[in-house]
């Protein structure tokens, strides 16, 4: 994700004034105490980063927040479905946050790094040469949080616009509610996204994707900067489902004109066309394929700078490199909700970029 010069900037400011403050300030230390302070901040290093791995990894269990020390979580647990010699239904509390193995209907399972293990009543992982676990994995379907997440943003879409259609039937077309508020957004996905890209002659059979598309990646990008800890879209096979159900779409209504110029371009001379032919029929998958990471990376990438400058609040030694991390993170917080709107408008524009190629009309 690209971030503004000033940001940058300011966030070099604040690296080389908590430093120069530190150096400052800092006492005569003895061998043994300065061994000890480096205990410290590799230990706290280390259990900030996996804060940060556990934000963007999915999880069996809806943690609302937590005291790891004390082994305390307030939530909810998630069930788990596995299909293991048939299919296995359990509540994910089995696993208790991965300290205890989970029996169930004679075979055992482990929660081990956010994944689940097929393993002995001891919990024993196995490692190849690499550090790898390789212990079988049973397919799992079970419901996660981020598909939890999904569940209740799809919900909240359905009365939100369930609300404006019926005022609009009651009112002659005039919204009231809830509806005051989506409106100027429907027209400006109607106006500005899918008219210009699709044309007028097409549009109307692509909108409601486009709606959905739109309001589903935007809302879900805006729970992800709550403190409900939420990753949805910067889960890679939630945005490589969205990449295929766009790559579907414009497949399956493109028009001859679209598949001609792929396979058999007009205007071109025979032999070109056969050197041509290859290269565009790649460009069908990488179109989706560049849909998928662009969402996923500038999501990630977010979450990662944002609870990164965050920590450093924790790590520098004085008041002035905290002060000037808080304020940084503020700011930046601001710009990751204009990026989450950003990213909802740039794959809803994409998606109907490819369906007015799908549709166009020969020349």
């Amino acid at each position: 994700m690209q971030k503004p010069f000033i940001v940058k900037i300011l966030f070099s400011a604040v690296v080389l004034l908590s430093l120069t403050v530190a150096q400052a300030q800092e006492p005569q230390e003895s061998p043994e105490s300065k061994a000890l302070t480096e205990y410290e901040d590799t230990e706290q290093t280390s259990k900030i980063k996996e804060f940060i791995d556990h934000h963007l990894l999915d999880s069996y269990y809806f943690t609302f927040f937590s005291d790891k020390e004390e082994g305390e979580y307030y939530g909810f647990p998630l069930p788990v479905i596995l299909f293991d010699d048939g299919i296995k239904v359990f509540s994910s509390s089995k696993f208790n946050h991965g300290n205890t193995v989970a029996e169930v209907d004679g075979e055992h399972y482990k929660l081990y790094h956010s994944k689940i293990y097929k393993t002995n009543a001891a919990g024993d992982i196995n490692y190849d040469d690499e550090g790898h676990a390789t212990n079988e994995k049973p397919l799992d379907f079970s419901i996660t949080k981020n598909v939890v997440t999904m569940v209740l943003v799809s919900i909240l879409m359905f009365f939100m616009f369930r609300a404006l259609a019926t005022s609009y039937k009651k009112n002659n077309g005039i919204p009231t509610g809830i509806g005051r508020f989506l409106e100027p957004l429907v027209l400006f996905v109607r106006d500005e996204i899918a008219i210009p890209n699709i044309g007028e002659k097409n549009y109307r059979k692509y909108m409601s994707y486009l709606l959905t598309v739109f309001f589903f990646v935007w809302f879900l990008n805006l729970l992800g900067m709550t403190p409900l800890g939420v990753n949805v879209t910067g889960n890679i096979a939630v945005t490589f489902g969205l990449a295929l159900i766009t790559f579907l779409i414009t497949h399956f209504t493109a028009n001859k004109n679209y598949w001609a110029h792929i396979f058999w371009m007009p205007g071109v001379p025979k032999l070109m066309r056969i050197v041509l032919a290859p290269i565009e029929l790649l460009g069908v998958f990488i179109k989706p394929f560049s849909l998928m990471i662009r969402l996923y990376a500038n999501m990630t990438a977010g979450h990662v700078v944002l609870m990164s400058i965050i920590a450093l609040m924790f790590i520098f030694k004085n008041w002035i490199g905290s002060s000037l991390s808080f304020g940084l993170a503020f700011a930046l917080a601001i710009l990751e909700l204009l990026v989450a709107a950003l990213q909802a408008y740039i794959f809803t524009m994409l998606s109907a970029l490819y369906f007015g190629m799908a549709n166009e009309e020969s020349h």
